[in-house]
């Protein structure tokens, strides 16, 4: 009888087991490409769920190098991240300094509130789930550091 009950227990849990299974072969399925032009060159993304170019809530996973750098900018919503892999080195306010930063690790999640100037850095290579409300935007606080301003100003000869 203990035979049977455990062998029926296994039946039972299979289901479970295998959905605890599913995010991982999610992860590998995910389609990953070069970060929009917003973000610094270097980076990697990958859509989990959503649009991000709709007015409809999104989920992405950004890859980054080692060293990868975010200046200083905001969202006009509210953002979720939560580490998946490495050290994400965030900071708040409108000049980069890595001193004033907070290191966020593995499973480590934090909510940057709307319009709230922040920056980030990688340490060592640096993957993070990021849940917000679209469409996405990103506007640096300095213009300067915007890769799309510098990618027009490349090709214009200046």
């Amino acid at each position: 009888m203990r035979g049977f009950h455990l062998a029926s227990c296994l039946v039972l849990l299979a289901p479970a087991l295998q959905a605890q299974a599913t995010p991982a072969a999610k992860a590998e399925a995910l389609q990953w490409g070069p970060a929009p032009p917003a973000f610094p060159k270097g980076a990697q993304m990958a859509v989990v769920s959503g649009d991000p170019s709709k007015a409809l809530p999104f989920e992405v996973e950004l890859s980054m190098p080692g060293g990868y750098r975010i200046p200083p900018h905001f969202h006009p919503t509210d953002e979720t991240v939560t580490v998946k892999k490495g050290t994400f080195l965030v900071g708040m306010g409108d000049a980069f300094d890595v001193k004033m930063t907070k290191p966020m690790k593995k499973g480590a999640e934090a909510t940057v509130p709307a319009e709230q100037h922040h920056f980030a850095m990688a340490k060592g290579r640096t993957v993070v789930d990021v849940k917000a409300m679209g469409p996405f935007a990103m506007t640096y606080v300095d213009p300067a550091d915007d890769p799309r301003e510098q990618e027009a100003k490349a090709k214009a000869g200046t």
